[in-house]
């Protein structure tokens, strides 16, 4: 069962640790790459606070970005800036999807996010959880996948299977953490079944794109090709 408030509260405590983690670096250090491609750490900044005034746009029935061009133009907008306008930046937009997700609302409607995809309202606060959690660890400062909070990385991974379950391009594929904890996904590609072993942060780096599945142990196959999220 979701538990959209209690998600929230997950949220802040996220937001927390990644602005003490980000108030410790210098302008300069906003500057240099991330581990994104293409991005430096100010991009994947500006992309959180962004991010949070997307899903309050959500919350309060607008569309999510006016437009994808628009979207990376504000990201490129903000990149640059300086720490402490970074650090304001995802403070006061990280305080504004936390009075959007406080107001009195009905948690079960169905939202509209980008693309046309759709998904329950109670379900904003986890995603927006994980953007916090894995922008964090992108940034490359010291916050790995196994410094994640246990609750948090095992209902990614649940995520993630879910959303390549049937897949055309993924083969049948059974998920297994060390601690014994069996998923399956895939299933829409010929091929298969593929069993993938490994601890939950080497699992979730690889369905999250984060890793590249190197330290998985995999049987009956080759390990598959995931598409881009």
């Amino acid at each position: 069962m979701i538990d959209h408030a209690d998600d929230l509260a997950s949220v802040q405590a996220a937001t927390e640790r990644l602005l003490t983690a980000v108030a410790a670096l210098d302008d300069a250090a906003v500057t240099q790459s991330s581990r994104l491609p293409g991005w430096t750490r100010g991009h994947v900044l500006a992309h959180l606070a962004r991010n949070a005034d997307a899903l309050v746009n959500v919350l309060e029935g607008r569309p999510m970005y006016v437009s994808g061009e628009a979207r990376d133009a504000d990201i490129e907008r903000d990149a640059s800036r300086p720490l402490d306008a970074h650090l304001t930046d995802v403070r006061e937009s990280a305080e504004r999807f936390r009075a959007a997700g406080a107001a009195p609302a009905d948690w079960s409607r169905t939202v509209e996010l980008r693309n046309g995809v759709t998904d329950r309202a109670e379900l904003l606060p986890f995603r927006r959880w994980v953007e916090v959690e894995l922008h964090h660890v992108d940034l490359g400062i010291g916050y790995e996948l196994e410094d994640l909070p246990a609750e948090f990385t095992e209902r990614e991974i649940d995520f993630l299977a879910a959303r390549f379950a049937g897949h055309r391009d993924v083969p049948s594929t059974a998920l297994a953490t060390v601690d014994g904890g069996i998923r399956t996904t895939g299933g829409g590609a010929d091929g298969g079944p593929v069993a993938v072993e490994g601890t939950a942060a080497d699992l979730l780096g690889w369905l999250a794109g984060r890793r590249d599945g190197a330290a998985l142990t995999v049987k009956g196959g080759d390990l598959p090709s995931l598409p881009p999220l």
